[in-house]
């Protein structure tokens, strides 16, 4: 509170004015006629300044961003919820812990070095990275939410369900590194991001703005294309004075995006975005009722990955159609704001309802011709995707294996 009052309007400018820091502080305390937000339009209250600093906190920020992936047209930009009260843009300025949906670059790594499928399998059980190595101080053993473990599960089944035991095997096996070195062709700006084995669990800071960007390369088959605004700028007449060029490299093999689509597919049909298939309910005690979510029940193919960060602070979710990349972000203005429920706290319920909500309209508007199709799949394809498939192959060779995919 301290800190937002220094940072305020009112701060700045009682300073210009030589006013002393105690007469400041002092008039945060008197009441004063002001207009503040609220969902129904703005309200015209009685309030001291420290309390409306106290009320702006309490309300939630999200932000969204919407692009074609094969062209890096930026269709959608919402830095906020209110720009007359709350100016900061949460696309691009705005960086926050990214969660889960860092999962999917670590095993977009290993498939593309690897060539591991969806369908190949590892225990799911506690793991320990010792110290010393990646130039850790001491071991890092994550845990899975819940503390759920055993058995085994495929790599499809462990991003479906975020587990994060799964995630932890797989980034020692190819290292941080290389996983930070892809999402810098992803064009993620990487330059505080640290080669630890942490990152593979969504430590980082990064923006909506880049993690769209990023995402786009797996719709693209490989291919980053930088989001841009501007297509051309032309005069009164009509004469074209700039003609946007696309900047694009290539960052995977189409193989290894096509299997990280499948992969992130799996996050909607059965993981933690398969709310968008049904309706969904949430016991709210607090309202003394049960909040029931809108039915979507989107049926076309669907890549995602929600991402949840510590104490339920932020919440995220990336969602994919082959030519429409989506991403929103749910947070307080502060970090330190949280829900005390995982309930409430997840992306799943505060980000992925947005995403839904927002693709649900595009495509009540054919206009837009957002994509309902398949996903285009490389003309040859080495690695198995079709997990029964995957399960015949492997029969008789002593491999484990789940018994549903």
């Amino acid at each position: 509170m301290s800190s937002a009052m220094k940072r305020s309007d009112r701060w700045r400018e009682m300073k210009k004015q030589g006013k002393s820091e105690e007469e400041i502080i002092k008039s945060f305390s008197i009441e004063t006629k002001m207009r503040i937000f609220s969902w129904g339009g703005d309200i015209d209250t009685l309030m001291t300044p420290m309390d409306s600093i106290r009320y702006h906190k309490s309300i939630l920020q999200a932000s969204l961003m919407s692009m074609t992936p094969q062209t890096g047209e930026v269709k959608a930009w919402v830095g906020g919820i209110n720009y007359k009260h709350f100016k900061y843009d949460m696309v691009k300025k705005g960086k926050r812990q990214i969660g889960s949906t860092f999962k999917p670059f670590v095993y977009a790594t290993v498939i593309d070095q690897m060539h591991m499928s969806p369908c190949d399998t590892l225990p799911n059980t506690q793991y320990t990275i010792e110290a010393g190595k990646y130039g850790l101080i001491e071991p890092w053993t994550p845990r899975n939410a819940g503390n759920k473990y055993g058995g085994m599960l495929s790599l499809k089944q462990a991003l479906a369900q975020s587990v994060n035991t799964i995630t932890a095997r797989l980034i020692d096996r190819v290292g941080p590194q290389p996983v930070i070195d892809l999402i810098d062709k992803m064009g993620v700006d990487t330059e505080n991001i640290l080669a630890a084995p942490s990152i593979a669990l969504g430590t980082p800071d990064v923006s909506l703005y880049d993690m769209v960007g990023a995402y786009s390369v797996f719709a693209n088959q490989g291919v980053y294309i930088k989001p841009s605004l501007i297509t051309r700028i032309e005069d009164k007449n009509g004469t074209v004075l700039f003609q946007n060029i696309p900047e694009a490299k290539d960052v995977l093999s189409q193989e290894a995006a096509y299997v990280t689509i499948s992969l992130m597919e799996g996050v909607t049909r059965s993981g933690s975005g398969q709310r968008l298939r049904t309706s969904w309910a949430i016991d709210a005690p607090v309202y003394k009722k049960i909040i029931t979510g809108y039915p979507w029940e989107f049926d076309n193919p669907i890549a995602g990955k929600t991402g949840t960060t510590q104490n339920q602070s932020d919440g995220w979710f990336m969602g994919v159609v082959p030519n429409l990349v989506t991403g929103v972000w749910v947070g307080g203005e502060d970090r330190s704001t949280h829900f005390s429920s995982i309930s409430y706290g997840q992306g799943a319920s505060m980000a992925l309802p947005i995403w839904a909500n927002y693709m649900r309209d595009c495509y009540t508007n054919e206009d837009l011709h957002i994509s309902k199709e398949e996903f285009v799949a490389p003309e040859e394809l080495s690695i198995e995707t079709d997990c029964e498939k995957w399960k015949e192959n492997k029969q008789g060779t002593g491999d484990n294996f789940p018994d549903e995919f």
